[in-house]
């Protein structure tokens, strides 16, 4: 199978957004660098650095270009540090390219992350600053069998329980395969002893029957849910739910939301900065905030033999300015650096125009009450269905409070994302809303405000994160990541962990060892 043939399935089976993020992954590995903080040890005779980007691959640096001696500056374009580790609470407004401005009017205590929104365990760098800086965790939940797959074509549009998919797909392929042990079938693979641990692991996996069935019984219905709940006193006789048929498990194509838990950065355990993930950037700007000037619009870098020149404007004033350092390590986004005048050489200017940036679209909606919890039993994680809104991931943390709430109501990439921000904010929310009530029909009766956020038409990132081809990072990555005179590059469009903060710690890390090398060298 090609992977032309591989994405063309996904693309069919789970919809645009799930081949575009397919594309976006394949060939990327997303195992974390990181080994510990840096020792950036030696005489740094004075030195100056000059950051651009007061997100996590800035912030970072600052932080431990400071601690070694180092003078520094930040400019960062917007009035907060973070970048797109980013959290929208009531009151809060923003303008997107296009000049349409949303307020945010959710209820205090209430917030939703455009941005980043996990913490994988194995992200170790991530995780070690939290600890560092004090930004308490909780855990994120990511998968939650009693959420909702949901598929338009498949039983009446009506969603299923995650958990009745998982197990009666889990129950009958472990019968097919229990009988083809039986049947000798595998005998070229399977030593005869090797057989019989294969059937006892069969039953256990997939909840079969003494005799390897997957049918309608105690050992099904404990994975998949009792059709009545076992009880106490007279009434506490349960009842065994009907598994579906396997034809029609297939046919649904709900099995696709099985492996949403699967991959390194989704495994269990997952956290979330408690009240919001630009708690994580506040952490650093406790360290590091004297350094930042803040709503500075970088609009040319300008180096020579001497040191490197920025010049800004402030985006208040419209006054321009300039600051200038022995070095600059630049975190902005490619799709932003590509239009900014700078003399580096051909080879990284290549490189900075040749990664083109994922649409990506994120809704918070906030509802009069917790409807999931109260109706619906659904505590935290992510529903999945095939409309444009591609998932409904519910609130980890204050479970069972009253009042409003947010919830993500909307989670999409690439032709999803454009079909939604080619819309008016209003009416983003609007059709989130519609296509949510497909899968919860509280929503409408619910709802109270939401706001939305694509990516590509952000001022200060113009797209999500760098969609690295095989191709382009072949010939392009090297050249990106190197020192081009006195200049060098960090955030995750330079790691091999596109779209995750971890991705541009590690990078920013990288980056200023090396550069921190020629210093003491020199």
């Amino acid at each position: 199978m090609t992977k032309r043939d591989l994405l063309s399935m996904i693309g069919k089976t789970a919809g645009a957004s799930a081949m575009y993020m397919a594309m976006s992954s394949l060939n990327q590995a997303h195992a974390t660098t990181f080994k510990g903080k840096p020792k950036l040890e030696g005489d740094v005779k004075g030195a100056s650095v000059l950051i651009l980007g007061a997100g996590v691959a800035g912030l970072v640096a600052a932080l431990e270009l400071s601690r070694a001696g180092y003078k520094v500056q930040v400019l960062e374009y917007n009035n907060r540090v973070g970048g797109r580790s980013w959290t929208l609470r009531g009151g809060d407004s923003f303008t997107e390219l296009g000049g349409a401005t949303q307020n945010v009017g959710f209820a205090p205590g209430n917030y939703i992350n455009p941005g980043p929104w996990r913490l994988p365990y194995d992200h170790k760098g991530m995780i070690s600053y939290c600890n560092e800086l004090g930004v308490a965790l909780e855990p994120f939940m990511q998968v939650n069998t009693n959420a909702l797959l949901h598929n338009t074509q498949a039983f009446g549009g009506k969603p299923i329980r995650y958990r009745e998919i998982q197990a009666d797909f889990m129950g009958h392929t472990s019968e097919l395969l229990a009988k083809a042990v039986n049947k000798q079938a595998l005998s070229d693979e399977v030593t005869k002893e090797d057989a019989e641990i294969l059937l006892e692991a069969l039953r256990d996996w997939g909840s079969l029957d003494k005799d390897l069935r997957y049918v309608k019984g105690p050992e099904s219905s404990d994975r998949r849910g009792w059709a009545k709940n076992p009880g106490g006193g007279l009434s506490a006789y349960p009842e065994p739910s009907e598994p579906m048929k396997f034809s029609t498990v297939l046919q649904s194509h709900l099995w696709t939301g099985l492996s949403a838990g699967f991959g390194i950065e989704r495994q269990s355990s997952i956290f979330q900065p408690v009240g919001g993930m630009d708690n994580v950037a506040k952490g650093f700007e406790k360290h590091v905030g004297q350094f930042v000037r803040f709503n500075s619009k970088v609009v040319s870098i300008k180096q020579d033999a001497k040191g490197v020149t920025a010049t800004f404007e402030d985006t208040k004033t419209g006054q321009r300015g300039t600051a200038s350092a022995d070095y600059c390590l630049c975190t902005i986004p490619l799709s932003v650096l590509s239009q900014i005048d700078m003399n580096v050489g051909d080879k990284m200017a290549n490189a900075i125009r040749a990664v083109p940036y994922e649409a990506g679209f994120k809704v918070g909606l906030e509802f009069k009450r917790r409807f999931w919890e109260q109706d619906d039993h659904i505590f935290g994680g992510i529903s999945y269905t095939d409309l444009p809104i591609t998932q409904i991931s519910y609130p980890s943390s204050r479970y069972g409070s009253t009042g409003p709430a947010t919830l993500l109501g909307g989670y999409t990439f690439g032709a999803y994302a454009y079909e939604f921000t080619s819309l008016p904010p209003a009416e983003r929310v609007a059709r989130a809303v519609e296509w949510g009530s497909k899968i919860h029909p509280q929503y409408k009766d619910e709802f109270l405000n939401g706001v939305a956020v694509g990516w590509h038409r952000v001022p200060w990132t113009q797209g999500c994160f760098g969609n690295w081809s095989p191709e382009a990072r072949k010939e392009h990555y090297d050249n990106l990541c190197q020192i081009d005179g006195r200049i060098l590059l960090a955030g995750e469009h330079a790691s091999f962990i596109p779209a995750w903060q971890e991705g541009a710690l590690t990078s920013s890390l990288d980056a200023i060892g090396r550069l921190h090398q020629r210093v003491v060298a020199g």
